[in-house]
């Protein structure tokens, strides 16, 4: 009698352990997707930034010159 509970016991862990597996594999690829996703958009932002510290420098270039031209 102990060793059928004990057999259905361990039955029962193993399979809730191939269900844990399971779930931590899907879990696995949708992070990598994710991860995909997010490097994509922080390359976007590093574009983003770069293009506005462009402007900003000719701008703040072109008001510097036009100040001294003036005095």
């Amino acid at each position: 009698m102990k060793t059928n509970d004990i057999d259905k016991h361990r039955s029962n862990v193993m399979l809730h352990l191939m269900y844990i597996r399971e779930m931590v594999d899907s879990n696995n690829k949708h992070l990598k997707e994710l991860n995909g996703r997010v490097r994509t958009n922080e390359i976007a932002i590093s574009w983003i930034k770069g293009i506005g510290t462009t402007i900003t420098f000719i701008l703040g270039s072109l008001l510097a010159w036009f100040k001294f031209e003036n005095n």
